[in-house]
């Protein structure tokens, strides 16, 4: 039983390029479901197993999102199984998914982005540069925040040697696929300042190491979770309340004030890494200020 969904989970691995993440949240949706049914095999479940335990998940009140998503994983996994004849039928196939509603992406305002800034430039010693530093990158290329605080010193400093503003930053995403990113005048000035303590966070001691946010912890480098505290503090520092501070909100910002000053959903996709431009889409409810100025300032009869 779980041979096979080591299996599937190496598979996914190999042929999609998931993140760790990715693939731990697979395998903890599919144990949860074996949970469910008591049983310590994934064979011989059939269609009214499924519909069972998604009444139990409606029942636990979890979110249309997370039911969705436990049922892609299902679906996922019973085709693998089918597909290697490990079983005779795919319960899952005339499973339809859930509706989930495109929920709008919390964004904080640009006053509160340089509230933040403001914080984390007042923040003393080789912890204040490396969290402003964090903060610049974030703010400036809208990287997801596993891509941010696992990013190669290499890449870094190969960038640095072209001397050039905006930055070209080349980073690897999700399904391990590559793409440009820019990072501005004050992101490689915060760089820049934190180069010059970023020994005292490497545990290793030679040279660059290989991670440009190193730490002892299992991975080498700063995890999210501790990213996200830190984010916790400063917001708290710059007063603003801790729920509308995350680095996934601090990506949503970048997207969100991009478009609102004149970017191009193409170029923003590109910018985020998102596969499906639709993902994209969800960010031009913020587009409301602009078109308000756009009216204002260019109608004929605005003035009137």
């Amino acid at each position: 039983m779980k041979n096979e969904l080591n299996i599937f989970l190496e598979v996914l691995s190999a042929e999609r390029g998931l993140s760790q993440n990715t693939l731990q949240a697979y395998q903890r949706d599919l144990l949860d479901f074996l949970t469910f049914l008591k049983q310590d095999t994934f064979r011989s479940v059939t269609p009214s197993h499924i519909r069972s335990y998604l009444e139990h998940l409606h029942g636990r009140a979890l979110e249309a999102g997370t039911i969705a998503r436990r049922l892609s994983a299902l679906r996922h996994f019973y085709r693998f199984l089918y597909e290697q004849k490990a079983i005779t039928e795919n319960p899952t196939c005339d499973i339809e998914m859930p509706k989930v509603g495109k929920s709008l992406p919390k964004i904080l305002s640009e006053k509160e982005i340089i509230a933040l800034v403001e914080a984390a430039y007042n923040t003393e010693g080789p912890e204040g540069l490396r969290l402003l530093c964090l903060l610049e990158f974030l703010y400036a290329t809208g990287l997801r925040v596993s891509e941010l605080v696992s990013l190669p010193c290499s890449d870094i400093i190969s960038a640095l040697r072209r001397d050039q503003i905006p930055m070209p930053l080349v980073v690897r995403g999700k399904g391990n696929k590559e793409r440009l990113v820019l990072l501005s005048a004050p992101a490689v000035r915060a760089l820049k300042a934190y180069l010059e303590v970023r020994h005292l966070f490497d545990t290793e001691k030679k040279g660059l190491g290989k991670w440009l946010f190193p730490s002892t912890g299992k991975q080498g480098y700063l995890t999210r979770q501790r990213f996200g505290q830190l984010l916790k503090e400063l917001a708290f520092e710059a007063g603003i309340p801790l729920d509308k501070v995350s680095p996934h909100i601090i990506r949503h910002a970048f997207a969100g004030h991009m478009l609102n000053n004149g970017a191009d959903l193409l170029s923003l996709q590109k910018l985020l890494g998102h596969s499906d431009i639709a993902t994209t889409e969800i960010y031009t409810h913020v587009m409301g200020e602009r078109l308000e100025k756009t009216l204002t300032n260019h109608h004929p009869l605005s003035d009137l």
